[in-house]
């Protein structure tokens, strides 16, 4: 019982790792004792976010445009190269876009689409073979997508394009999990509510505290939120746990009715 949440000595690959909820995650199972691999676009940022995460553990970047299928493949490709296995994968990096519905551009529902359902799919596609490597009946390997609550509620603001790219990445992970199981490859998401990021910051504003009071919970997510559920998503405390999208969000869904 004592190593039902150990995520020690596994190799996870998290996507869109150098900022948000992304380098949370990827903090939590690097001080947990994971091999993570890291990935973003923005090369200086995400050097920057693996370095201070090497501090604690094993933390590689890997530059990258994950918004092609070609940019995946060189990805996989890389991780390919330096192991024989992947035990843990998150699908983190997304796009928003926000815009009436008079005014709102096809760029702006195809960009987000793309990224926050296209590539997460074909990302998994490409690394089957290092999960199947990992997966075993005991201890599965994990696919962890990460979802929105704007996928499951009503948002409150023109991001379309978004809410329906969240829920389409919910009905993709309970698909994926009835026939990735038989594999022992374990597919979950957690939907987020309002943790700090730069997708966030518009509605922050630097009024944590403010906000926070609106969340029955009292405040805005915190790394340790991110980091735990994912963690627990990954260990051997969760092996039974299928198909299922876990809200993370301090009681917004609830408070909503």
């Amino acid at each position: 019982m004592k190593d039902l949440f150990s995520v020690a000595g596994k190799v996870a690959l998290v996507t869109g790792g150098s900022r948000g909820i992304g380098a949370m995650i990827a903090r939590g199972l690097v001080e947990n004792g994971a091999r993570v691999y890291i990935t973003a676009r923005k090369e200086e940022e995400l050097t920057a976010t693996a370095e201070s995460l090497s501090a604690l553990g094993e933390c590689i970047a890997i530059p990258g445009d994950i918004s092609t299928v070609s940019g995946l493949e060189m990805l996989v490709a890389v991780i390919a190269e330096r192991e024989s296995q992947l035990d843990i994968l998150v699908n983190n990096a997304g796009a928003t876009w926000g815009e009436t519905i008079d005014a709102f551009p096809e760029t702006g529902w195809d960009k987000v689409m793309d990224l926050n359902v296209k590539s997460p799919f074909f990302l998994i596609q490409k690394c089957l073979p290092l999960l199947r490597v990992s997966a075993n009946a005991e201890d599965p390997a994990r696919i962890i997508n990460i979802a929105s609550i704007n996928g499951i509620t009503y948002p409150g603001m023109p991001n379309y394009s978004y809410s329906a790219s969240k829920a389409a990445m919910i009905q993709m992970t309970s698909h994926l999990a009835v026939d990735l199981v038989k594999e022992h490859i374990n597919v979950n998401a957690i939907a987020p509510g309002l943790f700090p990021s730069k997708m966030t910051a518009f509605a922050v504003d630097g009024q944590e505290e403010a906000v926070g009071a609106t969340i029955p919970r009292g405040r805005i997510g915190s790394p340790e939120d991110a980091a735990g559920t994912v963690i627990y998503l990954s260990s051997r405390a969760s092996a039974w746990v299928v198909g299922h999208t876990l809200a993370l969000d301090g009681g917004m869904i609830a408070a909503a009715g």
